[in-house]
């Protein structure tokens, strides 16, 4: 979906009765679609034929399963010397658990990711499957993807993308671990600025129960925090880590004091760094995202925005995930003639 949007013509192959068009699948989106069965030679050669004339491709199997289709990376550079080869896996494509079967929370809790994020309690809470399978996964591929075209556009030369979801993740905590390595945060969760122990970088309750996110980190932003809140006298307390208890204790006091609404009208569009935590059905509504239409309408569904933003390519949703699968001569017929 990220390199659809972002204008690549992106042919997806699946087994027959393996593609449901619906509308509602987002992320199918901005691409087309053929059937091949890969255990006939003959269909091994039409996606042969694709390959050959694509920049890049890209598959999500255990390692070892496309060169037993005879459409593994020697097969497929040979066809296509400048094609940048894209493995989407977990473990990566060697080491003890290369063919283990494995999911995001796996992933994340290999690498120390899901141990930095816990509840109050002390267990570790998993964010979704948004941090293994996207940001380290299917974001890092795009990356990895993207500079293998740029190199083959200069050299001439292929390559293949391993991308792992754990590298990925280990690679996104980076700050993290510079931040031990200079002695600026524990190892102890629950300790630490950004795990929870800060009173100003957390969620507080309001009257309503509804929760606030609070990130104030600047001494400038904490400040008018306290100052807009009413608690100028925390003001010189922000770096005094012996008197954050009591602070985050008169913290969530004060924001108990009224409804969330009440303080979105007070702190909106100041320096305060406090923002209502609104259920995913609201995001769009919010007057930012609204105003950026972050989230648009195609075909009847609302459904997020095209990212990022391109100045001379501007992005859209030219293609809901309800297409048929199309004949892949009629791919590469379009292919070809775009390259005559």
């Amino acid at each position: 979906m990220l390199l659809a949007d972002m204008g690549a013509d992106i042919v997806t192959v699946t087994r027959a009765g393996g593609w449901k068009p619906d509308p509602r699948l987002f992320v199918n989106r901005n691409r087309r679609v053929v059937t091949l069965d890969l255990k006939q030679a003959h269909d091994v050669d039409e996606a042969l034929a694709l390959v050959s004339e694509a920049d890049f491709l890209i598959e999500g199997f255990r390692p070892g399963v496309m060169e037993r289709l005879g459409l593994g990376p020697e097969v497929v550079l040979r066809r296509n010397p400048k094609i940048a080869y894209g493995r989407m896996t977990g473990w990566g494509q060697d080491g003890p658990l290369a063919q283990a079967a494995g999911h995001d929370i796996n992933f994340i809790a290999a690498v120390g990711a899901l141990d930095t994020i816990r509840s109050l309690e002390g267990a570790p809470v998993f964010p979704l499957n948004l941090l293994g399978d996207y940001a380290g996964g299917a974001t890092f591929l795009v990356m990895g993807l993207l500079s293998a075209v740029i190199h083959a556009r200069f050299s001439g030369q292929g390559q293949v993308v391993d991308a792992a979801m754990c590298d990925g993740v280990a690679s996104l905590t980076t700050p993290d671990w510079s931040r031990r390595a200079t002695g600026r945060s524990s190892p102890k969760v629950g300790s630490n600025v950004l795990d929870g122990a800060a009173p100003y970088y957390n969620v507080y309750q309001c009257r309503d129960g509804a929760y606030l996110a609070v990130g104030a980190s600047e001494p400038k932003f904490y400040a008018e925090l306290c100052g807009r809140i009413g608690l100028d006298d925390a003001i010189d307390m922000q770096r005094d880590k012996r008197a954050w208890p009591e602070l985050k204790r008169r913290f969530a006091e004060r924001f108990a004091s009224r409804t969330s609404a009440e303080w979105e009208e007070l702190l909106r569009g100041t320096d305060a760094c406090v923002t209502r935590v609104r259920p995913a059905s609201e995001a769009p509504s919010h007057p930012q995202l609204a105003a950026r239409r972050t989230f648009v309408e195609h075909d009847g569904h609302l459904q997020p925005a095209p990212a990022p933003r391109f100045s001379a390519t501007p992005l859209a949703i030219s293609q809901s995930a309800d297409v048929e699968p199309v004949p892949p001569a009629q791919i590469l017929e379009g292919w070809r003639e775009e390259g005559a």
